[in-house]
């Protein structure tokens, strides 16, 4: 059975993380945060899978 992979918007993100919007921004330019997937002409998410991996390899650094 496939499971339906969660989309988290930015205020959901900004929240697991920690992160400014404009942070989140600069490291995705950077390659260095998971990239956003678009969801319409003015929306956007990101995988909930990739936010929490990051969220895990990230307190793994420090």
């Amino acid at each position: 059975m496939q499971t339906v992979p969660v989309l988290l918007r930015l205020p959901t993100v900004m929240k697991i993380t920690g992160l400014a919007r404009s942070t989140i921004y600069k490291l995705m330019d950077q390659r260095e945060f998971p990239q956003q997937v678009k969801l319409s002409r003015r929306a956007v998410a990101w995988p909930q899978a990739e936010i929490q991996t990051w969220v895990e390899t990230r307190s793994r650094v420090q």
